[in-house]
């Protein structure tokens, strides 16, 4: 005996069984360092440190002068 489906779900209950789906901010803390957003537990993007040492050194664009 197999288990049937004995009405179409609607639109609006499909709908309501997944309004849990949904996009969720990333989790920003403040670098120590140098004050900037970052990725928790991620090397900071401006400044290269994780938890107080230097692990990336970050390069510097310097600005042509005519």
């Amino acid at each position: 005996m197999a288990i049937v489906q004995q009405r179409r779900t609607s639109k609006t209950r499909k709908l309501k069984r997944r309004t849990h789906y949904k996009i969720k901010a990333p989790g920003m803390t403040v670098c120590p360092n140098c004050g900037e957003f970052k990725l928790s537990h991620r090397v900071c993007p401006t400044c290269g440190y994780y938890s107080g040492r230097l692990v990336k050194e970050i390069k510097v664009k310097e600005e042509k002068k005519d």
